[in-house]
C-alpha cells in the first residue's frame, strides 16, 4: 500500500512541528505540507490532494470547521481534528470526522488515529478498484447495466456476472465517483456505472432526494436534519451516516423540515 499523505495544519508554530515530527515516526505515513492557517489549508488540499488532514479547531480567520465546509464532498479527505478543547468533540463527529485527538497528543491515540484513517482508505479503495473492473468490463464490450428503461421500483445492476435488482426501499443514499455512482442500500455498496443525471431519471421516486450535485439521499432513511452556524444542514441517516447538505441544494431539506 502506498504512504498515506498527510496535511497538518495548527497556527501554533511548536504543535504544528511537533505533530510532524511524530507522524514521520510511524512507518507508512508521509507528511506532504504543513499550514499555519485556513486558507492555507484550502490551497494544500486542492493542491496535495491528502489522504488526511491533522486539523486543528480554534485558528485565526478559517476555523478547521470553515475548512472543512468549504471543500467539495468529493475531494474530501480524512479529516482527524486536533484540539486543546474536548466542548468540540461533538461537532467535529457530526461532520463525519475520522477521529477527535486532545492535545497533548498521547502517541498511542495519534497511531490509532491513523490506523483508522488507513481502514477508511482501504474501504475507499476497494469501491474504486470495483469501478474500474467495471470500466474494463465495457471498454471489452459488456454492459454495465442490465435495461435502458427503468423497472418500477427497482434498480437494476449489474455487478460479477449477475443482474440484481435492488429495491427502491433498502436504497439509502447514492454518491458519485467520476463516472460511476456508489449505491449504498442494505448495508451492502453497489458500484453502477451511470451519471447523476442518469441515476435521478431512473430513481423516479419522491422520496429520492438531491443534496449535493453529487449525492442523492432517501428522505425514508433520515434520521435527523442538523442545522449548521454556517446556515447549511447535515443529515445524519437510519444507518449512523452523516451527510452535508450543499448551499445549492438546502431548499430541499427546508421542505423537507417545514421551515
Amino acid at each position: 500500500m502506498s504512504a498515506l499523505r498527510a496535511l497538518v495544519v495548527d497556527d501554533e508554530h511548536l504543535a504544528r512541528r511537533g505533530m510532524v515530527m511524530r507522524l514521520a515516526g510511524i512507518p507508512g505515513v508521509e507528511v506532504v505540507r504543513e499550514c499555519q492557517n485556513g486558507e492555507e489549508a484550502l490551497t494544500a488540499v486542492h493542491a496535495e490532494a491528502p489522504d488526511v488532514v491533522f486539523l486543528d479547531i480554534q485558528m485565526p480567520g478559517l476555523t478547521g470547521f470553515d475548512v472543512v465546509q468549504r471543500l467539495q464532498a468529493d475531494t474530501m479527505p480524512s479529516i482527524v481534528f486536533v484540539t486543546a478543547f474536548d466542548a468540540y468533540a461533538v461537532d467535529a463527529f457530526r461532520i463525519n470526522a475520522v477521529d477527535f485527538l486532545l492535545k497533548p497528543v498521547e502517541d498511542d491515540r495519534l497511531r490509532e488515529a491513523v490506523e483508522r484513517v488507513l481502514r477508511v482508505r482501504s474501504a475507499r479503495d476497494a469501491v474504486v478498484e470495483k469501478a474500474q473492473l467495471l470500466d474494463l468490463v465495457v471498454s471489452l464490450g459488456g454492459s454495465s447495466e442490465a435495461h435502458d428503461t427503468p423497472t418500477p421500483g427497482f434498480l437494476p445492476i449489474k455487478d460479477e456476472g449477475e443482474i440484481r435488482f435492488v429495491p427502491f426501499d433498502l436504497i439509502e443514499w447514492v454518491d458519485a465517483a467520476g463516472d460511476y455512482m456508489c449505491v449504498h442500500a442494505g448495508g451492502e455498496t453497489h458500484i453502477m456505472r451511470s451519471t447523476m443525471k442518469e441515476l435521478v431519471a431512473r430513481l423516479s421516486d419522491p422520496r429520492f432526494i438531491r443534496i449535493h450535485r453529487s449525492t442523492m439521499v432517501n428522505r425514508d432513511c433520515i434520521r435527523s436534519v442538523q442545522p449548521q452556524s454556517s446556515g447549511e444542514f447535515a443529515l445524519k441517516l437510519n444507518n449512523g451516516a452523516r451527510l452535508k447538505v450543499s448551499r445549492g441544494n438546502k431548499d430541499a431539506i427546508k421542505d423537507l423540515i417545514g421551515g
